[in-house]
């Protein structure tokens, strides 16, 4: 087990307020003690991770273990989003879960053509949504090891 893994950081970008509290209470219910951060569109998430604007405290800011990541979002989308932190050397390392309504095989293929780690469809119910909140949990701070350093 990853002793570490309560300090990591989980940052979500969702422009549904809906999506993003049913997520943070589907992590509480899932046990899951991280510290989240939420943003609400592609350009808000490169502005956190960049530490720009609002984001430029870097304690209020911390860089982030697990991003999970929205596709279908304002100003800047999930894939754009996808190809700019993949293609910047310091933060291609944080995993990008990509976690969408979208089925489409076409969205699957490309984002894992950009480099995303993992893609999920986003559970109607929300039991679905704490079971995978519960084996996200499981997978990314327990057996995976992550690089947590900035």
């Amino acid at each position: 087990m990853n002793e570490d893994y309560h300090s990591i950081t989980i940052l979500m970008a969702d422009d549904d307020e809906d999506d993003r509290l049913m997520a943070e209470e589907a992590l509480r219910e899932a046990k899951l003690l991280n510290p989240i951060r939420f943003v609400k569109d592609g350009e808000e998430l490169l502005d956190y991770l960049y530490h720009q604007g609002k984001y430029s405290d870097r304690e209020s800011a911390p860089r982030p273990g697990l991003i999970l990541l929205d596709l279908n979002m304002p100003k800047k989308d999930g894939r754009e989003v996808i190809s700019e932190i993949k293609e910047n050397s310091e933060l291609r390392q944080i995993p990008v879960v990509v976690l969408t309504t979208s089925e489409a095989e076409e969205d699957i293929y490309r984002t894992y053509n950009l480099g995303v780690n993992s893609y999920i469809t986003k559970p109607v119910a929300f039991e679905g949504l704490v079971e995978v909140m519960k084996n996200l949990a499981n997978y990314w701070f327990n057996i995976v090891k992550l690089h947590t350093k900035n």
